[in-house]
């Protein structure tokens, strides 16, 4: 178990230096949205969902109650009902079967992606413990990575005007890393199906509903792809 967590800290590290700047980044859109450094670092430290926390400082500054932001919020979170299910399944392959719910807490997507590519080459028994050392490493840099852009993250980029933009690209880069790391063979359909949807989406409506839409339509096209024996 040890091992497995140690293990899984390690493979944290290229998680955890992509989260980091946009962590960053967050901590200094809170603030500049009039929050405190302290509720930034909450937000973080209670939510855990990047693009989500965006979207959330975003509806509160601009006057959105609670009927507004907890229905954007679960839509752009419900693609983690699906990521348990997967994770969970090759978590339930150690004896005794023994799934821990905290596990559910950590499973963003970047986590999600290196879980599941590298789960599936490790020991049963060491998995649980990986994901949790996974997951403690993305985790506490997603915290640090806050409160350094809550506290300095002003400071910083009016000497730099240049980072605000650079920022902007991080977390799509590691995604797209991660995500290569799984592979594409056999499912260009479904990536074609979900970029395209996701771009009329953006074209006609509100991002907080083009992004849901193309993961939605990435996964159905993946579904209607599979063999029948995978499904």
């Amino acid at each position: 178990m040890k091992g497995g967590v140690l293990r899984g800290l390690g493979d944290s590290l290229a998680i955890a230096a992509g989260y980091g700047p946009v962590a960053f980044s967050f901590g200094l859109a809170a603030v500049q949205m009039g929050l405190d450094a302290s509720w930034a670092v909450a937000i973080s430290a209670i939510v855990f969902a990047g693009a989500s926390q965006f979207v959330l400082v975003s509806l509160v500054a601009s006057g959105g109650g609670p009927l507004a932001v907890v229905p954007t919020i679960w839509l752009l979170n419900a693609r983690h009902l699906l990521y348990g299910r997967v994770v969970a399944e090759q978590l339930a392959q150690a004896r005794p079967t023994r799934v821990p719910p905290t596990l559910a807490f950590g499973l963003t997507d970047e986590v999600f992606a290196c879980a599941a590519a590298r789960l599936p080459g490790l020991d049963p028994p060491q998995r649980a413990g990986w994901l949790a050392g996974l997951q403690a490493g993305a985790y506490g840099a997603w915290i640090a990575g806050t409160w350094l852009g809550a506290a300095t993250g002003a400071e910083l980029v009016d000497r730099v005007p240049l980072l605000r933009e650079a920022l902007a690209f991080v977390l799509p880069a590691l995604f797209l890393s991660l995500l290569l790391q799984m592979g594409v063979r056999g499912r260009s359909v479904a990536l074609w199906g979900a970029a395209g949807v996701t771009l009329l989406g953006l074209a006609l409506g509100p991002a907080h509903v083009a992004i849901p839409a193309g993961m939605l339509a990435g996964a159905a096209f993946q579904w209607l792809q599979a063999e029948p024996g995978d499904a």
